[in-house]
């Protein structure tokens, strides 16, 4: 029993001068890491709650209801786009003021043509070589 409180006293002697500086060093950069970490963390947390607590914008104002029959849009309304006879529109995508049609032509192949929407007119066709 002597002996292990004799261990005891030798482990908790005093550290040298340069680990005892080092050792307040460590703990200043813990508190001062800490210290962002919360800071940090608030931060976060105030820009969810305010988030959070900001009003709704009335989204009914920009909803249209769209009533069967009517035009998807001004920029199409009235507008046709003359495909060759026998064509087929096998799929469409809308985007900004590009319509993409992917056709089958009438002898097989495939082509897409791209509309721009704002100047009325197609820009490109993009087709397979025959054969294929």
């Amino acid at each position: 029993m002597a002996q292990i409180n004799q261990e005891l006293d030798a482990e908790e002697q005093p550290l040298d001068p340069a680990m005892e500086r080092v050792r307040r060093k460590m703990i200043r950069l813990l508190a001062v890491s800490i210290g962002i970490m919360v800071v940090g963390l608030m931060a976060v947390l105030a820009a969810i709650v305010y988030k959070i607590n900001q009003p709704v914008p009335e989204v009914a104002a920009a909803v249209h209801q769209r009533v069967p029959g009517e035009p998807m849009g001004e920029a199409l309304a009235g507008e046709s786009i003359t495909l060759d006879p026998g064509t087929r529109i096998l799929s469409h995508n809308l985007s900004n003021n590009s319509l993409s049609l992917e056709t089958r032509l009438a002898d097989g192949t495939r082509q897409i043509l791209v509309y721009d929407v704002a100047t009325k007119r197609v820009v490109a066709r993009i087709g397979e070589a025959p054969g294929k």
